[in-house]
């Protein structure tokens, strides 16, 4: 009896075995801010097994970042997952695989499905002194300094909107001895205005990129003021009125004659006196 029940136990396990499938998730243990975190995904799942892999930013509470999904192809072969780290802030994160299904019970037990990569944020180590907007005649300066750099140098590449226009290429700095920095300056001519991200990098790898921005000129149209000339107004002009023209009536014979008698009378009783 104690044979039968060993032997079913073999059986057992000899099955829980075969049923099994290997799952390996790797990423690097660091990454500075602003590369991609780039993750490998190895696994014996059966071609068109799914599932996600999800990136976090660990702390109290997992804060979910973005998530992917990964499917297993008849080659089975390494599939590779990149996550962007641009503007985030450094410090522990954690990328995990996820299960759609069932399938988390049927992994091996030293499948690996968790990592814990740390960013790496050197982008403070940069100090831009030249203006971040510059207009197109001026542009683009980059001024600046990069912590402990001394006299070591750093490796630039500007980006605009039509691609890489400068680098990579290394910029000499200058030693400040009171603090160890570099202080480096670089002219680079642009021709469109855009927003210009300038990488830097250092003998440790990479520091960050700063975004400089250079607007459109702007055009001025001419404004045309019509000359109006000034319009006089008159008091209107007062015609006088004409009187009507006073018509006399001629005498009449008997008033002549009446008249008359009068002078005679007159001449008469002057004639008398004298």
């Amino acid at each position: 009896m104690k044979r039968i029940i060993l032997i079913a136990l073999c059986l057992m396990c000899i099955a829980g075995t075969a049923s099994a499938y290997q799952l390996y998730l790797s990423c690097p243990e660091s990454v500075q801010v602003g590369l991609p975190l780039k993750c490998s995904i190895d696994s014996t799942f059966p071609a068109g097994t799914t599932f996600d892999i999800a990136f976090y930013q660990s702390g109290y509470t997992a804060t979910a970042i973005s998530r992917q999904a990964v499917t297993i192809q008849e080659s089975q072969v390494t599939q590779y997952k990149l996550f962007d780290t641009k503007g985030l802030q450094g410090g522990q994160y954690k990328v995990e695989i996820q299960f759609i299904g069932p399938d988390e019970g049927r992994l091996s037990s030293d499948s690996n499905t968790l990592q814990l990569p740390k960013l790496i944020d050197r982008s403070s180590d940069i100090t831009i002194t030249s203006p971040m907007t510059q207009t197109p005649g001026e542009a683009l300066r980059i001024e600046g300094s990069v912590v402990k750099v001394g006299n070591e140098g750093v490796e630039i590449e500007v980006r605009g909107p039509d691609g890489v226009i400068f680098g990579p290429q290394w910029i000499g700095t200058k030693i400040i001895i009171q603090s160890g920095a570099g202080v480096f300056t670089k002219l680079v001519a642009v021709t469109n205005p855009g927003k210009y991200d300038v990488t830097f990098k250092d003998a440790k790898g990479y520091i960050g990129v700063v975004t400089f921005n250079v607007p459109a000129p702007v055009t001025t149209t001419p404004t045309t003021v019509p000359t109006t000339a000034p319009v006089t107004t008159r008091p209107p002009t007062t015609v006088p009125t004409s009187l009507p023209a006073t018509t006399q009536s001629p005498l009449s014979p008997v008033s002549l004659v009446a008249a008359l008698g009068i002078v005679g009378v007159l001449f008469a009783v002057l004639a008398k006196k004298h």
